[in-house]
């Protein structure tokens, strides 16, 4: 059995000083999900960190955030929204519970991924006279095969020096990931000052951040290398995991060049998998194509 091995790279699945946990089970589908209780635990540490004089703390920074989605989003399209609502957003208290979730089947190489996250909106770009604008749409109704155009709504500070620059390019690096991954084909980026306040919109195709970072960035990632390390590091959980049951940990940890994966259950589910779920799963008819 393997307790535990390493790869080295830049992945698309395994955050920066991240852990996931897994589990694979039944015909050689592996089942991954966030690790919550260190997700949670890692956020309790970055909201408790002193932040610099005159810097704003990570929780008004995070509500920031919030409070640029609560800006931009409406609850119906526009034709069905009320004036009065329209105009009361300012006042709105923010609700970072309110998503929708894609739930999206593709593959990277070899593997063959069922992948689901949140994501913020739905619009889809009509040009009128020459000029392209962002209109908010609804999703479809099942059994549609309509292309949901999904939006995701980022915020970033303001680049003002080489120094900004970098740092947003990380920040782009996380953006293109979540979206691609999700088939988000549109990200929309406010800019904002040190002290919160919104100076500029950036409408961002998926699809075109890796070139924009070419372009006019720094280029300091390349997204043809995180998709072929990805497909590479995916067939090599694959051969990791020859037992069915128990429960792996996938980390990786901050400024570390490598991502480890280690067996924490020898038997069992955890958290990942219920009961229904894995009872469904053993009768022999019930195969995922």
């Amino acid at each position: 059995m393997l307790q535990g091995s390493k790869w080295a790279g830049p992945s698309l699945i395994v955050p920066e000083n991240g852990s996931l946990q897994a589990d694979e089970y039944f015909k050689g589908t592996i089942f991954i999900e966030e690790n919550h209780a260190y997700k949670l635990q890692s956020r309790q540490a970055q909201h408790s960190q002193v932040s610099n004089p005159g810097a704003a703390s990570q929780n008004l920074m995070s509500y920031w955030g919030y409070k640029f989605e609560t800006l931009s989003l409406l609850p119906a399209p526009w034709a069905e929204t009320s004036r009065d609502y329209i105009e009361g957003r300012e006042d709105l208290v923010v609700n970072n519970k309110a998503q929708y979730c894609s739930v999206v089947k593709t593959g990277i190489g070899k593997s063959r991924l069922i992948l689901g996250g949140e994501v913020d909106a739905i619009a889809r770009s009509l040009t009128r006279t020459l000029t392209t604008v962002l209109v908010w749409d609804t999703k479809p109704s099942p059994p549609s095969s309509s292309p949901i155009h999904w939006v995701e709504l980022k915020t970033a500070a303001t680049p003002l020096s080489d120094r900004d620059i970098l740092k947003y390019e990380r920040k782009l690096l996380k953006f293109w990931i979540q979206s691609f991954l999700l088939g988000v084909p549109k990200i929309v980026v406010g800019f904002r000052s040190k002290e919160g306040i919104l100076q500029s919109v950036e409408e961002l195709e998926t699809a075109q951040i890796p070139n924009l970072v070419k372009q006019r960035g720094k280029a300091t990632w390349d997204g043809n290398v995180c998709i072929n390390f990805t497909a590479g590091w995916l067939e090599w959980l694959n051969a990791t995991f020859t037992e069915d049951g128990g429960v792996w940990r996938i980390r990786k940890r901050e400024k570390m060049p490598v991502i480890e994966v280690f067996k924490v259950e020898e038997r069992g589910y955890g958290d990942i998998l219920s009961k229904e779920f894995v009872e469904w799963r053993c009768q022999p008819e019930q195969v995922i194509e």
